[in-house]
């Protein structure tokens, strides 16, 4: 089972999400790099459970412990390893799907790849708990990424069908200063609300809600990433996809090039203060997999959280037959909120592997 990715910034992530404890290790760290800890906590705790009411009731703390690779806040470019433990697990919750398989998660695919070996409580290694150590890691690549000159946010575009308005052509530092201090990031304040209603109305309904999560990434440079296979849009969406509940990733105008013409969605080229951009970035800031200079735009689709508390049909693997289910526990009514800063710091963590290819 591997669950890495990056050239010469590999990032693995282990555990699960009722053992001992989930963890990352990173390979290609710079060395020399400080860790402000009071930005790295905070920004996990943005992805943190039970921040809000619209979110899990499952508290952890979600405190990294660091194994290597930092010392007194500073990385040292000796592997990194950071460990969080798990301390509010109610595997109880999950008897029975070893036989029953929840609709739309991962356990019948792991019962037939693992013959039934897979530690599947709570989603075992497939939970969107793998995330907590995704954000170990990429808080810390977000802040190498920042003295950069390169800021990150994210916000939510879409819930059930409510949509937040788009990125602007160039995001400034204030918009994204105040999309990084909210635990509900939308660009519009007046969206919240409908939004929110949305997800509290499914909660109270025992069902769940999808949604969509926009990221820029400005300040890049023109000229990052390679054509094809190791395209900046190939490499981003490999690890992005690795998010739990991912559906869908598209770039720039995304879905909706198929109904422009090519004079809509040509982004035409412009001179301002001696440096060439462009009018319009219909491209998402990458044309032929390299950064062209302007702000990089992602959009990410999250599915319905599958955990749900209605009944569903599902089938008694050991008596091959026909069933039905009620999934009891604690789970998000919309994962979304809680995987935008998952989507900021994967986001990171592929940029700086391009950086460090670079050097």
């Amino acid at each position: 089972m591997s669950s890495e990715f990056g050239k010469n910034l590999r990032v693995s992530v282990f555990g699960e999400s009722h053992g001992n404890g989930i963890g990352v290790v990173v390979n290609g760290f710079p060395a020399g790099e400080t860790v402000d800890m009071d930005r790295l906590l905070y920004f996990m705790s943005r992805r943190a459970p039970g921040s809000s009411k619209l979110t899990t009731a499952r508290k952890e703390a979600d405190l990294p412990e660091f194994l290597s690779g930092i010392r007194d806040n500073v990385l040292t470019g000796s592997p990194f390893a950071a460990i969080i433990r798990n301390t509010n697990q109610r595997s109880g919750d999950y008897k029975g799907f070893e036989d029953t398989p929840r609709p739309s998660h991962a356990d019948y695919t792991a019962a037939v790849k693992w013959n039934g070996a897979a530690d599947m409580r709570g989603g075992g290694h497939f939970s969107g708990r793998l995330t907590a150590p995704l954000c170990v890691a990429g808080g810390i690549a977000i802040q190498i990424l920042a003295r950069k000159g390169i800021r990150i946010a994210a916000h939510l575009a879409n819930i059930g069908g409510a949509a937040d308005v788009r990125f602007p052509l160039h995001p400034d530092e204030e918009l994204l200063d105040t999309l990084n201090s909210m635990m509900f990031p939308v660009i519009d304040a007046q969206r919240a609300p409908q939004m929110q209603q949305l997800i509290q109305q499914a909660a109270e309904e025992g069902d769940s809600v999808g949604g969509s999560i926009e990221c820029a990434a400005v300040g890049l440079p023109a000229g990052l990433g390679d054509p094809m296979f190791e395209g900046v849009e190939s490499l981003l969406s490999a690890a992005l996809f690795g998010i739990p509940g991912v559906k869908a990733v598209s770039f720039g105008s995304g879905f909706d090039c198929v109904s422009m013409k090519g004079s809509e969605h040509n982004d035409p080229f412009v001179v301002v203060n001696g440096k060439v951009q462009t009018e319009t970035n219909n491209s998402g800031g990458i044309q032929g997999g390299i950064t062209n200079g302007m702000p990089l735009i992602v959009q990410v689709a999250m599915k319905p959280t599958a955990s749900i508390a209605k009944p569903q049909k599902t089938v008694s693997l050991s008596k091959i037959e026909e069933t039905e289910l009620i999934v009891h526990g604690r789970h998000d009514p919309c994962i979304a909120i809680r995987a935008v800063p998952v989507v900021e710091a994967v986001t990171a963590l592929v940029l700086l592997d391009l950086f460090v290819q670079r050097t």
